[in-house]
């Protein structure tokens, strides 16, 4: 009865038996189209140049399209001209304007037009379709279905090229197709994690993601704490700050977000001086002395109010077994020494005057109230909303797509390789069960925003910096200690053993197997922890079972890497990992045809070309057709 009444339902969607065969028809043979290319990015830091240049070119994809479809009958430096525009088509139009010529525009359009064509051959006419500009979409069409050039259209076609020019409409044309083909030669975007902090713009990363035909995130553990923010958690919220603060980009809390900082600034004016442990990094050359020093106390402040709130929600949840961070009740405040695993450590650049030796936790009235006031306005922020609602919507903690697991930090594993458990209101959860429990509590604390210090708030700064976090992946997270102690041997955070058990395929195949791969061409792609190729690191791992694609898009990691970013590709013939060297200015790129240098290592190459019906996306279509072909049995049997 439930089937016949969910048959007669979808069989309202269609008037015939007609049309369910020309879908069915239509269905299978998109299945056996070549699968789109997939491009993964990660780790990007706020470094909007960089990552909007990486999306424009697809990571060189657009090049080697140029390259497969005019081969010699374009000069490299050709090629190089015809690649530039199209990455920034608005501002080279702009920039060459007085040397542009009609024979120029006509000659361009016909070989964006050609490209357009080329690079669509794997695509249905509808999906084109859908894909073009709608204020010239018919013409468009009509180009690039040329059929007839030497005979009786011939003159048809020119005339449409002419007229476009004649009125003035060539460069909206060119703009149109230019984007057109950056999105035809990326099918979707895979965004890796760590889309916030260090870099200046990751709202404008956001904002482009936004606009993006097609794309996923996995939340990195600098995106959950704006989310944790946004989601009323005062302790993300101050180290949203804290870190905004040490890298000199407050503007992204003030200007960018409209989140008023003045009186946290009031507060810490009235505390604190000058301490070059907290100078911001990334000073500019110019920058006003006085802005520098009120960075710093608001960068004091933020801190060791985090430091005061930490200990309480330690204290709250003895389950995080997170005691040892207790360092504030550890500190000696007369001799200026604290006790870290029975050895005492002498303090320096120390700023504990808000902090009560009885009770260090203590939040004074004044400080409730201006944390208090600050965490209204981060709720209350629209644009904040408006982007932390995106990662919400369009992210996850990890994601099972065409037999790849894509997760931004780790699977917490023990020495033995054993999954590492964590154990929450007498349930112990690991694996795949421990990270959908870490994402079902962000997506609750998100939903009440003004419960401040529930468990599912909790589990958000848990996130982290607690040992057994996918996200954080050490074994302590020693900010306090590099703030205070000299002795670098106290900054150690020792990294969770999945870091050295994935170079192991058997350990790799286990995490696979967990999230339910076992193909042999299922791959885990990792991001968070920084490759270091300039001494050796490869990206590919396990006999090219992982694949780590930060490369160092965050400027500050760029001397330690050697590299601006790995990224993925990964078409119908196998995957490509590119690694980045840094990117210049889009200035430079648009000017000089600078690209940024990228070179292609081969990760996989199957024996047969990937169709669509392999993929995640082919698996959905067979679930409808199977259907409608149930549906078509059905109304035949009606009669």
């Amino acid at each position: 009865m439930k089937k016949n009444k969910y048959l007669d339902l979808l069989s309202k969607q269609f008037s015939s038996p007609e049309e369910i065969i020309t879908e069915i028809i239509n269905l299978k043979s998109i299945q056996n189209l070549p699968k789109g290319t997939e491009h993964f990015v990660s780790d990007l830091h706020g470094e909007y140049d960089a990552f909007q240049h990486i999306l424009r070119s697809g990571s060189g994809n657009v090049k080697e399209k140029i390259k497969d479809c005019f081969g010699r009958t374009l000069s490299k430096g050709q090629k190089n001209e015809l690649a530039t525009l199209i990455y920034y088509p608005e501002r080279r139009l702009a920039l060459i304007k007085e040397e542009i010529t009609d024979d120029w525009y006509s000659n361009t359009i016909q070989q964006l037009i050609t490209l357009v064509k080329f690079s669509a051959t794997k695509y249905t006419r509808s999906k084109l379709r859908k894909t073009l500009p709608k204020r010239f979409a018919y013409l468009i069409e009509e180009l690039l279905y040329q059929t007839d050039q030497q005979g009786d259209k011939k003159a048809y076609y020119h005339e449409i090229v002419s007229e476009i020019i004649a009125l003035k409409q060539a460069d909206r044309l060119i703009i149109d197709l230019c984007y057109t083909i950056q999105q035809l030669v990326v099918d979707h975007l895979h965004v890796v994690g760590d889309i916030y902090d260090r870099g200046p713009a990751p709202d404008k990363i956001i904002e482009r993601l936004m606009t993006y035909h097609s794309v996923d995130i996995q939340w990195g553990n600098h995106d959950i704490i704006w989310m944790g923010a946004a989601a009323g958690s005062p302790l993300c919220m101050l180290n949203t700050i804290r870190i905004s603060a040490r890298y000199n980009n407050l503007n992204i809390i003030e200007d960018t977000y409209g989140i008023n900082l003045r009186p946290l600034l009031t507060y810490a004016e009235k505390y604190y001086e000058d301490n070059p442990a907290f100078r911001p990094k990334n000073i500019s050359e110019g920058e006003a002395e006085e802005e520098v020093l009120e960075t710093t106390k608001i960068h004091q402040a933020a801190a060791i109010l985090q430091f005061k709130m930490e200990e309480q929600l330690v204290r709250r949840r003895p389950e995080f077994k997170m005691t040892h961070r207790l360092l504030l009740s550890a500190t000696d405040y007369e001799a200026l020494t604290v006790a870290i695993d029975g050895v005492s450590y002498p303090l320096t650049d120390t700023c504990f005057k808000t902090v009560d030796p009885s009770q260090p936790e203590r939040l004074t009235g004044e400080e409730e109230d201006v944390i208090q006031r600050i965490m209204q306005n981060f709720i209350h922020s629209e644009k904040l909303k408006r982007h932390t609602d995106y990662l919400i919507n369009n992210g996850t903690m990890y994601l099972v797509y065409n037999d790849n697991l894509l997760i931004h930090g780790c699977l917490p594993l023990n020495s033995d390789g054993s999954f590492k458990t964590l154990t929450i209101q007498s349930q112990t959860y690991a694996g795949k069960t421990l990270l959908d429990k870490f994402e079902n509590a962000l997506r609750t604390a998100y939903e009440q925003p003004h419960v401040a210090d529930d468990l599912a708030t909790d589990l958000i700064w848990y996130l982290w910096s607690g040992e057994c976090s996918s996200l954080f992946g050490k074994t302590k997270m020693t900010t306090f200690e590099r703030y205070f102690i000299k002795d670098k041997s106290t900054h150690q955070e020792y990294k969770n053993a999945y870091y050295h058990l994935r170079e192991d395929e058997q350990i790799c195949r286990k995490i696979l197997k967990e999230f339910g791969l076992s193909s042999e061409q299922s791959h885990i792609i990792n991001g968070h922890t920084p490759v270091k190729e300039i001494k050796g690191e490869n990206p590919i791992k396990a006999n090219g079972r992982m694949l780590v694609i930060d490369g160092g898009f965050s400027k500050p990691y760029q001397k330690t890497t050697g590299l601006a970013g790995y990224t993925l590709l990964y078409n119908s013939y196998g995957m490509q990992l590119v690694a980045h060297k840094a990117f210049s200015s889009v200035e430079q790129a648009v000017r000089d045809h600078q690209d940024i240098v990228s070179v292609k290592r081969i990760v996989d190459r199957p024996l047969e070309r990937k169709k669509v019906k392999d993929t995640t996306i082919g698996r959905g279509l067979q679930k409808e057709i199977d259907e409608l072909e149930t549906l078509l049995t059905y109304l035949q049997q009606q009669g």
